[in-house]
């Protein structure tokens, strides 16, 4: 299911993300030529609702476009179908940021096609540009604990999330090859995400090499996922219906990136029976580890710092409600 060219096709720079698939019958993988010969990987629209990627791509191609590029581009552009609509994913998709793993599916067949396709091409490093929709700051994820990586992700955001789950993310597949990062840019249409990947992508494409000393501690902030927290299928919840087995407070999304105390309210429970499911990145469930139950009002019990919290019902059932994550020390 993968198109692989050597070219922008015509007036393809021209088109926003929802209208790509008038040019691209599915997902494209461009490679173009540059002064270095070892390739940027760069993805975009691996959730087709998540646009700054395309949109910070297509304004620095045209840059280039009377120009030779600093370093040769593989750009892959995801999920064309899901973008036409803005949705993550169709109902009857993969998500294609869990298919970078081990599969039966044309997903991750396609997946596993371009992650060797890269290695043949000696990848110098892997970029993969994100959305969220809480309110989140900009900052980069790594999924290896190296000076590398830490160089990579800084140079986008001192603010840096390592994690290792879930699994069959594309920067976890691609971490087996070169440096590589997620970068998530603050929920879509904002001109300032757009701005902040285009600087972080073309400051990628003049990098010559990664630098071999560590980073100083005063430079970053580095953050561990300890736990994805998902609401259960069979639960009902709301941000607004007081029926609702779980309401949540309509404060929540100014929780993230916080350290917040045990007992921090985070919703009223009319079904007492009801809980959330959080599952550590060993795949235990934990979810008494980090809420409690009190007077019918769940509480964090222990201090926490959550990601990624939004007010999306969409979101929270195809994904999760958020993360939640521990400090950890500079590495050494």
């Amino acid at each position: 299911m993968l198109n692989e060219l050597d070219h922008l096709p015509d007036g393809l720079l021209s088109l926003p993300a929802n209208r790509l698939y008038e040019i691209l019958n599915g997902p494209t993988l461009i490679h173009l030529q540059g002064r270095h010969p070892d390739p940027l990987f760069v993805s975009v629209l691996l959730h087709g609702n998540e646009d700054t990627g395309w949109d910070a791509m297509r304004n620095l191609l045209e840059k280039y476009q009377n120009s030779e590029l600093p370093r040769s581009l593989s750009l892959f552009i995801g999920n064309v179908e899901s973008a036409r609509y803005g949705s993550r994913h169709l109902d009857e998709q993969h998500d294609f940021n869990r298919i970078w793993i081990e599969g039966d599916s044309a997903e991750h067949q396609m997946a596993a096609d371009i992650v060797e396709i890269m290695r043949q091409r000696n990848v110098f490093a892997s970029i993969d540009i994100h959305n969220n929709t809480g309110l989140n700051p900009h900052y980069a994820c790594i999924n290896v604990l190296e000076h590398h990586f830490l160089h990579l992700a800084t140079l986008f955001s001192r603010t840096v999330v390592y994690f290792i789950r879930p699994e069959g993310v594309q920067s976890s597949a691609f971490s087996q090859l070169c440096p590589s990062v997620t970068i998530e840019c603050g929920k879509p249409g904002q001109k300032h995400g757009t701005d902040h990947a285009i600087d972080f992508v073309e400051a990628a494409l003049h990098l010559d090499h990664f630098p071999e000393h560590h980073l100083s501690p005063h430079d970053y902030e580095l953050f561990h996922t300890v736990a994805i927290v998902k609401i259960p299928d069979d639960v009902e919840f709301s941000f607004t219906n007081p029926e609702a087995d779980l309401l949540f407070i309509n404060e929540i999304e100014q929780f993230n990136f916080r350290e917040l105390p045990p007992l921090t309210p985070l919703a009223e429970i009319k079904n007492s029976s009801v809980r959330l499911e959080a599952w550590s990145e060993e795949g235990y469930e934990v979810a008494d580890r980090f809420f409690e139950n009190i007077e019918n009002r769940l509480y964090t019990k222990l201090p926490v710092m959550p990601s990624m919290l939004t007010m999306n019902e969409e979101v929270i059932r195809q994904d999760c409600l958020c993360y939640l994550m521990e400090r950890l020390p500079a590495i050494a």
